[in-house]
């Protein structure tokens, strides 16, 4: 099937646990048929065929199974990256990168994460490590430039974001003037004394 699911068709070969017409049988539990280093090689091929949902269903029982396999969780991150399940993907790249502080992949996933959910002081942080262990990682160096970009906007340095702007917040009202004041309480005062 296409839609990366599995199934089985009744009599042939599923009985004596082969696979019908290519199709992995499935258990009358629910569980995919297979060891976990199957489920976990049928995920990542689903997942390079472009099917990250089914995927992940097949690589998170996997985890289950072997929650500390490394190659494995990192697959799973990629699943969930590639669904939109950010925080997730982080959780599972960060479990990796802190198992082994050297996998440069793992460190690139974790600030690629961290950058979608907003936390771009995080993501500058991961992904200067990964650019690090391979700076000749074109795609690790424009991640982390983009990143670095989105901290120097947000902190002015190409002087400030005008309303309509990605990422532009609305001061509060009353923050026009640092003292307090608006600016119509700043022109009120215009060096008369009222009475003079």
């Amino acid at each position: 099937m296409d839609d990366g699911q599995e199934r089985v068709d009744g009599g042939g070969p599923a009985e004596s646990g082969g696979p019908v017409g290519g199709v992995p049988p499935q258990s009358r539990s629910g569980e995919p048929a297979g060891d976990v280093y199957e489920w976990f090689r049928r995920g990542a091929r689903l997942l390079a065929q472009g099917h990250p949902a089914a995927a992940e269903q097949l690589l998170a029982r996997a985890v289950a199974a072997e929650p500390h396999s490394r190659s494995i969780r990192e697959a799973l991150a990629r699943a969930q990256f590639d669904t939109g399940s950010y925080a997730a993907a982080l959780e599972n790249f960060r479990a990796v990168a802190l198992a082994d502080p050297a996998d440069d992949y793992a460190q690139f996933g974790w600030g690629v994460a961290a950058a979608r959910l907003g936390d771009f002081e995080t993501s500058a942080e991961h992904l200067a490590l990964a650019v690090a262990m391979r700076p000749e990682s074109d795609h690790y160096r424009q991640a982390l430039r983009q990143t670095r970009a989105t901290l120097a906007a947000r902190a002015g340095a190409y002087g400030p974001l005008l309303p309509g702007a990605p990422g532009y917040v609305e001061p509060p009202a009353g923050a026009g003037d640092p003292a307090g004041g608006t600016a119509d309480d700043a022109g009120a005062d215009t060096g008369t004394d009222g009475g003079a």
